[in-house]
């Protein structure tokens, strides 16, 4: 089992994943609102 000392950078490491996945998700809905927006308003004439 993992002691103490080698728990302190995996946590962190997790953290900074998480925070990058769950700021990635939010960007991907904000592009995909913004494709949708554009084909729903007729995109390029």
């Amino acid at each position: 089992m993992a002691g103490d000392t080698d728990m302190k950078p995996h946590e962190q490491t997790y953290g900074s994943v998480i925070a990058l996945l769950k700021w990635g998700a939010v960007g991907c809905l904000i592009v995909a609102a913004i494709v949708i927006w554009l084909i729903s308003s007729g995109g390029a004439k």
